[in-house]
């Protein structure tokens, strides 16, 4: 996900360079899953149903601009959905949304996932990258 921080990451990431804050996320970071892409300013269509949550994700620290998923997130039992994109959360009492970005394929090409209800999702370790620059 690059260039993918919503309007008030983007508010904070400058507020905390030029030193005028130190906010930050809340709590951890979770990842969910939409079936039609957000922007800056407006959250995706979160998918509902079946088993799913948001899932919480550590990410190693940043290196060359760029970080990734440090573990599988894998969602189970699914419902039958074709999901588009993931959005970043943080866990405040009321969930700040910070980044959003579509599905790709290794060439950086959107890669939509659909499943039948039952289905398991997957992003791999080191398969959500988010980078700056």
């Amino acid at each position: 996900m690059a260039d993918n921080l919503t309007d008030t990451a983007e508010n904070a990431a400058l507020n905390w360079t030029l030193g005028n804050a130190s906010t930050g996320p809340t709590g951890d970071i979770k990842v969910a899953l939409v079936t039609v892409a957000g922007s800056d300013s407006a959250p995706g269509t979160e998918v509902t149903g079946g088993s799913y949550a948001r899932l919480t994700a550590d990410f190693a620290a940043a290196s060359g601009g760029a970080t990734s998923n440090e573990a599988d997130l894998v969602w189970e039992d699914m419902p039958a959905a074709t999901v588009v994109g993931v959005e970043l959360w943080d866990s405040a009492g009321s969930p700040v949304r910070w980044w959003y970005g579509p599905l790709t394929d290794s060439e950086g090409d959107p890669a939509p996932k659909t499943l039948d209800a039952g289905d398991d999702f997957k992003i791999a370790a080191g398969s959500l990258t988010i980078t700056l620059g």
